[in-house]
């Protein structure tokens, strides 16, 4: 008895993740339609987070996600759904490597663990190398608005090693609010409430950089489009079930 409920509670938290990291590709794919269609990424942080602000209860935090956000978002309009999906198999070797160095996890090179988690940090960086370097054939042929048809291949292949940077960044941040997290729920093991105060704050952090960044009132009137499905299914599937499972494992 004792027995299945360790393995239920190693395996549940698995499953959750693993169906997390499946929604998501789905969710990059309907952010870059929407950005195909007009909508700046600045926009669709500030409603897909208030989006899931609202279908939560309110208690005190602060997040420092919302950087990781912007460039997360800024790297997908640069490149492609695919090269987020690819570089987001970055979080947990760098999750890894920042435990390491805040004591939070142990290196012992004889155990079978610790030689799995070297391993894929390695294979998964290398990975994220590879694919920010070499583009490969589109998937989704229609150019965003602000690539031209006729713009230099040279230019493209910038614009996807860029789109790489910028992930890589995002992939660096999400890591360290794993650790700020790790930390936090263990004072304060309120799930619902932790992720209803990031998801305020990061609307309100971006509602304040977007006011610069895209001064034209008419970029925040949202129509009933796909930039709507977009803005509803990441705030309800990503912004709100993503970080609650999280912050439950």
């Amino acid at each position: 008895m004792e027995r299945g409920k360790h393995c239920c509670r190693d395996v549940v938290p698995f499953c959750s993740i693993l169906a997390i990291n499946f929604t998501t590709v789905g969710l990059h794919t309907l952010f870059k339609a929407a950005t195909n269609h007009g909508m700046s990424y600045h926009v669709f942080i500030v409603y897909a987070n208030g989006v899931a602000a609202l279908l939560l209860l309110p208690s005190p935090f602060f997040s420092l996600r919302c950087t990781s956000q912007i460039m997360g978002y800024a790297g997908i309009n640069y490149s492609s759904p695919t090269l987020a999906s690819v570089m987001r198999s970055l979080i947990p070797g760098f999750t890894f490597i920042l435990a390491l160095l805040f004591r939070m996890e142990k290196l012992a090179i004889r155990s079978s663990s610790s030689r799995a988690k070297i391993i894929g940090t390695l294979v998964s960086i290398s990975g994220a190398i590879v694919v920010t370097l070499y583009k490969g054939p589109p998937i989704i042929l229609a150019p965003p608005p602000s690539v031209s048809l006729h713009r230099p291949l040279l230019s493209l292949q910038s614009n996807w090693v860029i789109g790489g940077l910028f992930l890589t960044v995002e992939f660096i941040l999400v890591p360290v609010w794993f650790i700020v997290q790790a930390q936090i729920m263990k004072e304060y093991p309120a799930e619902l409430t932790v992720v209803f105060f990031y998801n305020l704050c990061v609307s309100v952090l971006a509602a304040m950089v977007g006011i610069f960044t895209v001064p034209n009132m008419r970029s925040w009137i949202i129509e009933a489009d796909v930039g709507l499905v977009s803005i509803l299914c990441s705030g309800i599937v990503g912004s709100l079930l993503d970080n609650v499972v999280n912050a439950g494992c």
